[in-house]
């Protein structure tokens, strides 16, 4: 039989709290500064440097680094490819999707955040690949709907689900959203599909990393020779969409939104 999650140790204080929004405001700042910087020719390295650099200015510490043997700030990806992306010197080209992937450390409290966008002047943009990118948008800001007190972890789950598949795309469902705060994975994992009113009961303190991870194709992957970067093996487009957010009574707080900061 499983052991029984003792969900109360999720559920954190108004100074913890306090901890984590600052953790997580400075994530955001540093994912905008990213954002912004994306453009053809730039270098996945140069990307993960300005993240680095401006995370560490706030008076935090890339979240990432302390994975064991991992040495680099972000998580890059290009167009196939899902999560856990290398940075390396290979430069932007236009048209590409690339998912950017951080997170801050603030007094010992994590904070996660991904977005996935095309690089490239808006004019040039590929309105199919756009729209793929939307659904993702969409999908996450349906999951974080259902991410108040008294829900189940299975209300995120079936919302995003039922968004991505609605629009002709797969959950990867292999991979996982995740509770977040004195770490940077906690209980529960939250997976891009599933159930209403199935999982984990959700109390107001709890904080969440929510992920949508999913694919054109098939939504099967694969672990590339690197040990880290995980692809399609369909080679279809792939979105990563995240916050985190605290859970609330009527609404979930999010503390990562990069367009609001």
């Amino acid at each position: 039989m499983s052991k029984q999650l003792n969900t109360d140790n999720l559920v954190r204080s108004s100074d913890q709290l306090k901890l984590l929004r600052k953790s997580g405001h400075i994530s955001a700042l540093a994912l905008k500064k990213v954002i912004q910087a994306v453009k053809p020719g730039l270098s996945l390295m140069e990307l993960d440097r300005i993240a680095e650099e401006e995370i560490i200015r706030l008076g935090a510490k890339p979240a990432f680094k302390t994975v064991p043997n991992y040495y680099w700030t972000t998580c890059l990806t290009l167009n196939d490819e899902v999560v856990h992306g290398i940075p390396r010197n290979t430069k932007l080209q236009e048209g590409d999707i690339v998912s950017i992937d951080l997170g801050a450390i603030y007094h010992g409290w994590y904070s996660d955040v991904a977005w996935s966008i095309q690089a490239g002047q808006k004019a040039q943009f590929n309105p199919v690949k756009e729209q793929f990118l939307k659904v993702g948008e969409k999908a996450l800001k349906s999951a974080i709907s259902q991410a108040v007190d008294g829900n189940r972890v299975g209300d995120i789950s079936a919302a995003m689900q039922a968004e991505i598949e609605k629009a002709g795309y797969s959950v990867v469902k292999s991979l996982t959203g995740h509770g977040v705060g004195k770490s940077y994975h906690e209980e529960p994992e939250i997976p891009g599909f599933g159930n209403k009113n199935m999982g984990m009961l959700l109390k107001s303190g709890m904080s969440l990393a929510i992920e949508a991870i999913y694919a054109a194709g098939e939504g099967e992957v694969f672990e590339k020779e690197d040990g880290w970067t995980i692809a399609t093996e369909d080679e279809s487009l792939s979105g990563l969409f995240e916050m985190t957010v605290i859970i609330a009574k009527n609404q979930a707080e999010v503390i990562t939104d990069w367009r609001q900061v």
